[in-house]
């Protein structure tokens, strides 16, 4: 196998914008707001080579057919008991790592043997990333003044400091008290679960 020259890693962001036909008059732009985090891509080539040409390892299998039948099973193939294709880790170097699944694969064959054999071939292999909803959730880290926040009391927090954690900005504390129907603001139970509602 010929290590890929270049490696291409695709990443985007989506955002949401008002429809220009519902803008107010006089006004030309909207501000965008994020969407979502689009999932990564990574893309490159490998040649696997069977004349000889290139020096293989002692480990490695020299005909392409089984060197292209061992990259499908690791990254092809799907897996009985998760109902779904291989999750695979690419590590380039120290500096690279990129954990997906394959999106596609196209073998292009560049040279046969003459009864038809392959000796060569260019392997395009498209992944995309691949995240649990818990390591999704981890990742993103949503701390935003428009979600419901639910919060579980210790002891010592006030809801002023609750507050301040949640919307930055303790002056909400009594509106917060009466959503959660408290009897006193100064003294919180720990154990207790606060709901601090979005901002409107």
């Amino acid at each position: 196998m010929i290590n890929p020259a270049s490696l291409n890693h695709q990443l985007g962001i989506s955002y949401n914008t008002d429809n220009s036909n519902n803008l107010p008059v006089g006004k030309s732009a909207v501000e965008s707001k994020l969407s979502q985090y689009q999932q990564e891509k990574l893309s490159f080539d490998l040649v696997l080579d069977g004349t000889g040409v290139v020096p293989v390892s002692a480990q490695q299998e020299p005909d392409v057919s089984k060197q292209i039948k061992q990259l499908k099973n690791v990254v092809y193939h799907y897996v009985g008991e998760k109902h779904e294709p291989s999750i695979v880790k690419l590590q380039w170097g120290q500096s690279f790592s990129f954990v997906g699944r394959l999106n596609s694969m196209t073998v292009d064959y560049t040279l046969f043997k003459p009864g038809g054999d392959p000796l060569r071939a260019k392997i395009k292999l498209n992944f995309g990333s691949y995240m649990s909803n818990k390591q999704e959730a981890l990742k993103a880290d949503r701390q935003s003044p428009d979600l419901t926040h639910q919060v579980l009391v210790k002891a010592g927090d006030t809801l002023p400091n609750l507050c301040y954690r949640i919307y930055r900005d303790s002056s909400y504390y009594l509106a917060v008290a009466e959503f959660n129907q408290l009897d006193s603001v100064s003294v919180l139970t720990p154990g207790r679960q606060l709901y601090f509602p979005p901002l409107r």
